[in-house]
């Protein structure tokens, strides 16, 4: 069951969608959209952890910029998207996910704990959230944005899984190489990385990005930490 509602901050609303597991209650997850918002891959994305037992909300990040921005994977899309990411505020970015977090909390279908699980842009401002917001686990895939963050590993207390592929185009191998040396030594910090995979290798919707073995064996990452972390009721 889905359902979308508004989060209000100073300067307007935007839209959160929420999906409410079978069971009618859970812990809550904040999902993070990619450059092309809320697609139907974040929608599959929430289904799937709905599936797992959580309460999911998605935020529409690009409300200031294009409000509903929900688009296919096409060579068209893509330049739209990359501008509208370049125009984010990712400051703001994070005081709206910040405000969604805290709606997220105090839904009546959240159980107890709340997590994050972003990728790209999502996986990005995931560790700039973590760093900031009070959150019991995380998952930041692909986020081009963290080796040039890594000194918020400083702020970040949860247990956090970063996944890469080792052959993203948009994240160099020595800058994913920066982030493992940062997370040395830190037990509440995870680095996974898929050597052949590229960029958005888990987006089923998207087939000039998917990669489905690496996919598979990066969500089975994914569940085992949310799972150990931030585990759903019996279903």
């Amino acid at each position: 069951m889905s359902k979308t509602i508004k989060v209000a901050v100073p300067d307007g609303a935007f839209d959160l969608h929420v999906w409410v597991p079978a069971a009618g209650s859970g812990p809550g997850i904040l999902l993070i959209q990619e450059i092309f918002g809320v697609s139907d891959y974040i929608r599959a994305v929430a289904e799937d952890l709905a599936g797992l037992g959580y309460v999911v909300a998605a935020p529409d990040l690009f409300w200031r910029l294009q409000p509903g921005w929900a688009v296919p994977h096409t060579e068209e899309t893509v330049k739209q998207s990359l501008e509208l990411g370049a125009r984010f505020d990712a400051e703001k970015g994070v005081d709206d996910l910040a405000a969604a977090l805290e709606l997220l909390r105090e839904l009546p279908q959240v159980t107890d704990r709340v997590g994050v699980l972003g990728f790209c842009l999502g996986g990005t401002m995931t560790h700039l959230l973590a760093a900031r917001a009070d959150v019991d686990a995380a998952v930041s895939f692909y986020g081009s944005g963290v080796p040039d963050a890594v000194e918020l590993l400083d702020r970040i207390s949860c247990p956090i899984l970063y996944i890469f592929g080792g052959s993203d185009p948009y994240i160099p191998r020595d800058k994913i190489a920066q982030v493992e040396k940062a997370a040395e030594g830190r037990a509440n910090a995870t680095i996974q990385v898929f050597e052949e995979a590229g960029h958005a290798f888990h987006n089923r919707k998207a087939p000039m990005f998917h990669q489905p073995e690496h996919a598979a064996r990066a969500w089975a990452v994914t569940e085992d930490h949310l799972r150990r972390h931030l585990p759903a009721r019996p279903r």
